[in-house]
């Protein structure tokens, strides 16, 4: 078996999904692999995988009729439920990441700790007509609405069971701020889950 692989199926009466990763060396995001249902959701999360390096799959079959939450929601749980399996003990990993990516006007900023406790700060300035604001109901990118950014951010924190601190510090274009999300995401990720030792990170001898 891989300790670096884990596969995570999740059913409820709004979803049905397939999550995998493999954080093995060398892994690939095919973005053939990824079809949730949501196209810009897709889009994100092949940048998840593409920017960090490893293989991720997702296939969500979910109640997209009434909206994208419960997908997006959804696929959030299982992908930080894959990534907790994947790490197993995690032992010999770098434990923390971070990452500052610009996508044009725009500049996001992710660290993270693979702490075992679940923690988000999220302050991304979505904007409407040129003004900073928190995400609104309403506000979308396309078709997508943009507080479902938040909220995968929010299930895979607590899931995976780690610290995650996302900003934004400028940006004016929706897509080009949660496009920069997602990227410096999978760029964090990639860091902490790098193995480097044959050690625990931690004073306590467990993560």
């Amino acid at each position: 078996m891989n300790p670096r692989h884990a596969e995570v199926v999740r059913r409820t009466q709004e979803t049905d999904i397939r999550v995998a990763v493999d954080l093995s060396a060398g892994a690939r995001t095919d973005p053939a692999e990824i079809r949730t249902g949501v196209g810009f959701f897709d889009h994100m999360l092949h940048h998840v995988g593409r920017h960090g390096r490893f293989r991720l799959a997702a296939a969500c079959t979910g109640d997209t009729h009434i909206d994208d939450h419960h997908s997006v929601e959804d696929v959030g749980i299982a992908l930080g439920q894959a990534l907790a399996e994947a790490l197993g003990d995690k032992r010999g990993i770098e434990r923390y990441g971070s990452a500052d990516v610009p996508m044009d006007e725009s500049l996001a900023r992710v660290a993270l700790d693979l702490s075992g406790r679940a923690a988000l700060v999220f302050r991304v300035p979505w904007t409407s007509y040129g003004v900073d604001h928190p995400a609104i109901a309403g506000e979308r990118i396309g078709v997508f609405d943009v507080q479902l950014v938040e909220e995968f951010f929010v299930a895979v924190s607590q899931n995976a069971r780690m610290n995650l601190h996302v900003e934004c510090p400028w940006g004016t274009n929706n897509h080009h701020l949660a496009e920069a999300v997602f990227k410096a995401f999978g760029r964090a990720l990639k860091a902490a889950v790098a193995v480097t030792s044959d050690e625990i990170m931690s004073t306590k001898g467990s993560i």
